[in-house]
């Protein structure tokens, strides 16, 4: 039986359902390559997160990470479900503010932002800043002078723990691109910077050590090395922090090998580890937030794909394309990322082969599935890829002039279109003529 997520199953015509949707009818009705979420699974896993901080009594927020996906629909259903949402540009903050995102409850992330961005984060009253570099305290107190306002900041701190992740989405380490590093001291002397500007109302710290991290000891090592840094700056500088955040990179399952901790089980290690190290240094008991995304969005979509032409290379290879690719999901590209799929629109009890899973791009990395057992493959047939939520979308590029797909939610038995399938007159909507 292959892994299935929050409600898919197979339907008496042995077609995959999500949210009780057909996926063949979708297929029919928007196209593929399509994305279908999964809403249910998405409010149970955000429910997971805040249910199990409200149960513990601590005051928490749970921030959504928009990079993941986004879009107004998502806004509108993180708004229901009260959360928070952090962005990294202007573009994500107008499109929380579009999608019913309340300004108060969005946190801006980045680690260049420009004097644009942080004016227009101003003027939409964002409510937190986190602010990641010198050189950006220094452009959001020049901003701030200019309107007269102030404005509630936390700077992220980069506590030299390293998790058991990939390189390109391992954050936490002295040796990364965001953040102040406390070995060097550049912490301390933007925790001073910060304090002495008027401008600046200071609520906390952050750190986020990394992505996709399976076991909850990266976090424990990071509280406690955090806890003994605001420790020191309680000592020097009468400085107590009202909000510890400590960012996201809680995993999911992509494969039968992987096995992550439940949202519920990250969050009580946290908390227990903070109380444990505030009773030990005899420091305030901090607001705690975190910022999941991928673990809200990941395994709630599944991109379904039209099986096309195939090449068998005897004793070599049996590759089986499929009408998206690269374009709709980058990360086995960029970074190797493994995912499992099966048939969508049929099962079957033919003997399964070994296959290669591969897109339409001009690409020889165009490789969506490197290895795969599936039971033979004929064109038109369906392929579900799963646990393709986050960073499938909205990655996705328009390489070789293809098309981003569609993205549709599907809930209670109805389906509604989200995001609507890019056109040919889209495409070339921004260009000029020579």
């Amino acid at each position: 039986m292959p892994l299935l997520f929050g409600t898919a199953e197979f339907n008496e015509q042995e077609h995959l359902t999500i949210g009780g949707c057909d996926t063949v009818r979708l297929a029919e009705k928007y196209g593929t390559p399509l994305f279908v979420y999964d809403v249910a699974h998405i409010r149970a896993r955000a429910r997971g997160f805040k249910q199990t901080f409200n149960s513990l009594g601590v005051k928490n927020k749970v921030i959504y990470a928009s990079k993941a996906f986004c879009c107004l629909a998502m806004y509108k259903l993180l708004e229901e479900e009260e959360l928070g949402c952090d962005v990294v540009s202007a573009g994500e903050i107008y499109t929380a503010i579009k999608g019913g995102m309340s300004p108060e409850n969005i946190e801006f992330h980045g680690n260049n932002k420009t004097k644009e961005e942080l004016t227009y984060a101003v003027e939409q009253g964002v409510g937190t800043i986190i602010i990641d570099n010198f050189y950006e305290i220094d452009l959001l107190s020049a901003v701030l002078k200019e309107t007269g306002k102030k404005q509630n900041v936390m700077f992220r701190i980069t506590p030299g723990v390293d998790a058991e992740t990939h390189e390109y989405i391992l954050t936490g380490q002295v040796d990364s691109k965001f953040g102040f590093d406390v070995n060097s001291g550049q912490a301390t002397q933007a925790l001073e910077k910060i304090l002495a500007d008027e401008h600046l109302v200071l609520k906390g710290a952050h750190c986020h050590i990394g992505s996709q991290i399976f076991s909850a000891e990266g976090f424990l090592a990071a509280v406690e090395k955090m806890l003994l840094i605001l420790n020191e700056w309680k000592k020097m500088f009468d400085y107590t922090v009202d909000v510890l955040n400590m960012g996201g990179g809680f995993g999911v399952q992509y494969t039968e090998t992987d096995d992550p901790l439940e949202p519920e089980l990250f969050v009580k290690a946290i908390v227990n580890a903070v109380k444990g190290q505030c009773e030990l240094l005899d420091y305030t008991f901090p607001e705690i937030w975190i910022e999941p995304g991928r673990s809200i969005i990941a395994e709630a979509g599944t991109t379904i794909y039209t099986v096309g032409s195939q090449k068998v290379i005897p004793d070599v290879r049996h590759y089986i394309s499929v009408d998206g690719g690269m374009g709709d999901n980058i990360r086995p590209a960029l970074y190797d990322a493994v995912y499992d799929g099966f048939l969508a629109n049929r099962i079957s009890a033919e003997t399964p082969e070994e296959m290669r899973i591969v897109g339409k791009y001009c690409e020889s990395g165009d490789i969506l599935i490197k290895n795969i057992e599936l039971p033979p493959m004929e064109p038109e047939d369906l392929f579900a890829m799963t646990s393709t939520g986050a960073y499938g979308y909205s990655m996705a590029n328009n390489y070789n002039r293809n098309l981003k797909p569609a993205v549709v939610f599907v809930e209670n038995g109805q389906d509604k279109l989200v995001i609507r399938r890019e056109t040919y007159e889209d495409l070339i909507s921004l260009d000029c003529e020579g």
